[in-house]
């Protein structure tokens, strides 16, 4: 049975909350609506799509938009007016959309998508003029304004979590610089270890090994000699051994008594599917490398449990003829857990553990290579059977920590940039196009808005019928000699009510507004063209056909 997520408490009171909001201002308007609003349309279908839209607003917040922009686009199919409260409730979760979407591309196709759904039903529904300018300006400042609030909002809680992040990690880093200097000074012992008695002890089996040749020792001599040449070299090898352990920045103790297979079997004992497989005869290897397989293995199941619990993970361990391969491998974590970042999980300020593991693979000549594989992470570690002292070792020189984006050459000429300064540089990019975003985006809405509010004051200025002139007009002259009279081009956008108002059989019906006031409605001016002779002209007052006046007052001259 899938496991489902449940939202928490806090998540579920703020959706009721904002449900109440947008609720109450949808009832609002549609008290003030009065008796030509449907209980059905105009109060329960809105309703009830919020509470659908709401919740879905923290998984889906395009789809919550486009939900509430419907109701704002069904609003343009009322004849009284295009306007409604859902204008609210889109602003709202257009807020939300900016708020919880870090991209822009997909909300601003969103937010196209829905203006252009409702310029289509202004076109569908052959609206007036002011449903034309309404779903041009009104409907367009309540995607786009939020969503620009929106995403303001969501910069500034990623600048200041970003900030408290970089804070914790320079006061962890902090308390290391203690450890660091312990470290520093066990580093330099062991420096002076190998140098100097690792050194004499060289010298030692070297004056053993001559004095056995000598011709006038016994055999016994000689059989001293050589166990005394033994020992020595026994003594070297453990004090390179010991050099090894104290270059170990992790300071921690080899497993003298556990296995990679015991290891292995715990794993799967509590749950974790892991499957492992090893490749080639086993061979004598050191304690020293042993460990360093035991923590490599260690080293990625932690990191694969921690960041991926329930992937599936595969370890691989290839034994050649000089050097031991282990290869580590999870599956992609869930899809309701964040992928790893391109860096790997742990190579953050808070994750040591991987850079414990590659200094101690370095420190044995090894080397170890951390990644993203196929969706999940690999890690994987190449020991020497034989143990050699580093270059490192030998200098006395600390190993410093390397970064993901740290170089692969020499630590003493490398310039490694701290992880603050690129995370900070990241977030200054985001900031940045935020802002030009937030600059674009009302300069791009303008550049279309007001070609088409000034096109559509064009058309409603240039079909004018002033009253006098309408006076003038005679029925059954052509409309050659009446030219004059008539404005350039004739009102493109009346009302149903005027379309459908009786006119004489055969004839072609024109329309003109009486006035230039852009606000409110005005009467319309009927002529009906019987071919090029005029037949009738009527008016057709700007109220709706639910008023006590007739819709047209025919006018005969």
């Amino acid at each position: 049975m899938p496991y489902i997520r449940m939202p928490s408490v806090g998540l579920v009171c703020g959706d009721v909350a904002l449900w109440s909001v947008l609720a109450a201002a949808t009832g609002y308007g549609f008290r003030d609506a009065g008796a030509v609003a449907s209980p059905v349309r105009d109060l329960g279908l809105p309703l009830a799509v919020l509470a659908v839209a709401v919740p879905l607003s923290r998984r889906r917040p395009g789809t919550a938009v486009v939900l509430v922009n419907g109701l704002c686009a069904l609003g343009m199919a009322d004849t009284a007016t295009p306007a409604n409260a859902q204008v609210l409730s889109l602003a709202a979760l257009s807020c939300l959309l900016g708020a919880r979407v870090s991209a822009a591309w997909r909300p601003l196709l969103v937010l196209a998508g829905c203006l252009a759904v409702d310029l289509a039903t202004c076109a569908v529904l052959r609206t007036q003029a002011v449903w034309w300018l309404y779903a041009s300006t009104v409907l367009p400042a309540a995607l786009l304004l939020p969503w620009l609030v929106g995403r303001h909002w969501r910069g500034r809680r990623e600048l200041v979590r970003e900030g408290w992040r970089l804070a914790r990690s320079l006061e962890e880093r902090q308390h290391l610089v203690a450890e660091q200097a312990r470290l520093t000074e066990r580093a330099d012992i062991a420096a002076d270890m190998h140098d100097s008695l690792g050194h004499a002890l060289s010298l030692v089996a070297l004056r053993a090994g001559a004095l056995e040749l000598s011709p006038d020792l016994t055999d016994r001599d000689r059989t001293d000699l050589a166990e005394l040449r033994g020992t020595i070299a026994d003594a070297v090898e453990q004090l390179r051994q010991t050099v090894a352990v104290l270059h170990d920045p992790a300071g921690r103790g080899l497993p003298v008594t556990d296995t990679v297979e015991d290891l292995l079997a715990r794993a799967a004992a509590s749950g974790v599917p892991v499957y492992w497989e090893r490749h080639g005869a086993m061979p004598v290897l050191s304690a020293l490398v042993q460990g360093g397989i035991y923590r490599a293995v260690q080293e990625a199941l932690t990191n694969a449990v921690k960041h991926a619990p329930d992937g599936e993970i595969r370890v691989r361990i290839s034994h050649e003829a000089d050097r031991t391969r282990v290869s580590v491998v999870n599956a992609a974590p869930p899809a309701d857990r964040p992928a790893f970042a391109a860096e790997g999980p742990m190579a953050g300020a808070g994750g040591r553990g991987l850079t414990g593991l590659r200094e101690r693979v370095t420190v044995l000549g090894g080397s170890l290579r951390t990644g993203p594989y196929r969706g999940g992470f690999r890690v994987t570690a190449v020991l020497p059977h034989q143990v050699a002292a580093s270059p490192r070792a030998r200098s006395g020189t600390v190993p410093a920590p390397r970064g993901p984006h740290a170089g692969s050459a020499h630590p003493s000429t490398d310039a490694v940039v701290p992880e603050s300064v690129e995370r900070l540089a990241s977030v200054r990019r985001a900031a940045r196009c935020r802002s030009v975003a937030a600059f674009a985006a009302p300069v791009v809405a303008a550049a279309f808005f007001v070609p088409s509010a000034v096109y559509l004051a064009w058309q409603l200025t240039t079909s004018v019928l002033p009253p006098s002139r309408f006076d003038e007009l005679t029925i059954g002259r052509p409309r050659a000699e009446l030219a004059s009279l008539l404005p350039d081009h004739a009102y493109p956008y009346p009302p149903d009510h005027a379309r459908s108002a009786p006119r004489p059989p055969g004839v072609r019906c024109e329309f003109y507004r009486s006035g230039r006031d852009l606000s409110t409605e005005v009467d319309l001016y009927r002529l009906c063209w019987s071919g090029d002779t005029l037949a009738t002209k009527d008016i057709i007052p700007a109220s709706r056909p639910t008023d006590p006046r007739p819709p047209s007052v025919p006018r005969r001259s």
